[in-house]
C-alpha cells in the first residue's frame, strides 16, 4: 500500500502535459513553460517535456494561459514534433531555419 501512494505522490509533483487534438483543426497543450515562437505555419513552445514544433497552415493563437501553462492552437495541423537531445542535429537545423 505504501508503494502505491508513494508512486501517486510522484505523479502529482511532475507537472502534467498533455497535447488534444481535435479534428486536426484545434490543439489544446498543457505543461507548457513558455513560447518562443510563432507564426501562422509555425509554433515553437517550450513545455516540460521539451521543445515542440508544431507546423501547419493558418495557425492562430486561440488561448494563452500563462498562470496553468495551457495553450491552444487553431489552424490546420501538419507536423507535431518533439526536439530534445536524442535529436540534436535535427532540433540545430529548425533553430537556424528560424533565427534566419
Amino acid at each position: 500500500m505504501s508503494q502505491y501512494f508513494e508512486t501517486n505522490q510522484q505523479k502529482t509533483n511532475t507537472p502534467e502535459h498533455d497535447v488534444i487534438m481535435r479534428g486536426r483543426r484545434t490543439l489544446e497543450i498543457s505543461g507548457v513553460k513558455q513560447v518562443e515562437s510563432f507564426d501562422n505555419e509555425e509554433f515553437l513552445l517550450e513545455t516540460v517535456m521539451g521543445f515542440l514544433a508544431i507546423r501547419g497552415q493558418n495557425l492562430q493563437m486561440k488561448n494563452l494561459d500563462v498562470d496553468s501553462g495551457v495553450v491552444s492552437i487553431k489552424g490546420r495541423v501538419f507536423d507535431l514534433v518533439y526536439l530534445d537531445d536524442q535529436h540534436g542535429e535535427k532540433a540545430k537545423g529548425f533553430f537556424s531555419k528560424l533565427f534566419r
